[in-house]
C-alpha cells in the first residue's frame, strides 16, 4: 500500500516535470516566431515590471540598511568599519539584490499569473480561446515570458541601487562614515564580474517565475477551489526553484571562474 502511493507520487512529478519541459521548449519557440501579441506584452510589463516597484524599492533599500547594521557590529569588533561599502555591496549585488527581488516578484506575480490564467481555465475563456483558432501559448504564456524577462533585471538594477542607498544612510547616520568613504569602497569593491553574474541572474528567474505561474493555471482541476491551490503551489514552486537554481548558476559561475 505504501509502495503503490510513493511510486504514484513519483509518477505525478516526473509527469509534472516533463509537462513544465514541454511548456518551456513550447514557449521559447512561440516567443520568437510570429504572430506576437505586442499588447498584451506591454500590458503585461506594466502589470509585472511596474506594479512590482514598490515592493522592490522598499525590500532593497531596508534590505541595505539592515545588512549594514549588521555588518558594523562584525567590522567594529575588527576596527575595519571603512569596509562597510565593499560589503554592503558585495553581498546586495551578487545575492541578496537579485534572489531576494525574484522572491518577491514570484510572490506578487507568479501566484497572480496562476490565479488569472487557473480562473480563465475553469471558466472555460482558454477553451473558447482555441475555438477561434487562437493558440493560448502564443496568447496567455509568451507575453508574459517576454514581459516578465525584460522587467526583472531592471527591477534586481533598482533594487541593488537601493539596497546600496539604504547601506549608506545607515552608514552615514549610524556609523558616520562619509559619503566619500561609503561610496569609493562600493565603487571599488565592485568588479564587472560581479556585476554580470548579478544581472545574468534575473534571467533565469524571470523564466522561473513566469513558467511556474502560467504551468500551475493551465494545470488548474477542481473548480474556485483549484484556481486558491493552484496559486499556493506556484508561489511556493517558484520561490524554491529560485534559491535551488541560485545555488547551481552560482556554482557554475563560480566553477568556471567567472
Amino acid at each position: 500500500m505504501i509502495s503503490a502511493f510513493i511510486a504514484g507520487a513519483v509518477k505525478r512529478r516526473v509527469l509534472a516535470v516533463q509537462e513544465f519541459t514541454f511548456l518551456l521548449i513550447d514557449s521559447l519557440r512561440h516567443a520568437f516566431t510570429p504572430p506576437r501579441y505586442l499588447i498584451d506584452t506591454l500590458i503585461q510589463m506594466d502589470v509585472i515590471g511596474f506594479g512590482s516597484l514598490p515592493i522592490v524599492v522598499l525590500i532593497g533599500f531596508f534590505t541595505g540598511g539592515v545588512l549594514s547594521l549588521q555588518t558594523y557590529r562584525t567590522l567594529s569588533t575588527f576596527g575595519e568599519v571603512g569596509l562597510m561599502g565593499k560589503v554592503v555591496a558585495l553581498s546586495i549585488v551578487l545575492e541578496l539584490g537579485p534572489v531576494l527581488t525574484a522572491l518577491m516578484v514570484a510572490g506578487r506575480n507568479s501566484s497572480g499569473i496562476a490565479s488569472e490564467l487557473g480562473s480563465m481555465l475553469v471558466s472555460e475563456q482558454i477553451d473558447a480561446m482555441r475555438a477561434l483558432g487562437t493558440d493560448p501559448l502564443r496568447k496567455l504564456v509568451a507575453p508574459r515570458l517576454f514581459a516578465t524577462v525584460i522587467t526583472l533585471p531592471l527591477l534586481t538594477i533598482l533594487s541593488d541601487f537601493c539596497g546600496l542607498l539604504g547601506g549608506y544612510f545607515v552608514s552615514y547616520y549610524t556609523v558616520r562614515l562619509t559619503s566619500q568613504e561609503y561610496w569609493t569602497s562600493a565603487y571599488q569593491a565592485l568588479t564587472y564580474k560581479d556585476v554580470s553574474q548579478g544581472l545574468i541572474k534575473p534571467f533565469f528567474f524571470a523564466v522561473l517565475i513566469s513558467l511556474v505561474g502560467c504551468y500551475h493555471g493551465l494545470h488548474t482541476k477542481g473548480g474556485t477551489e483549484g484556481v486558491g491551490r493552484a496559486t499556493t503551489q506556484a508561489m511556493v514552486t517558484a520561490s524554491v526553484l529560485i534559491v535551488v537554481v541560485d545555488f547551481f548558476i552560482t556554482k557554475f559561475l563560480v566553477g568556471i571562474g567567472f
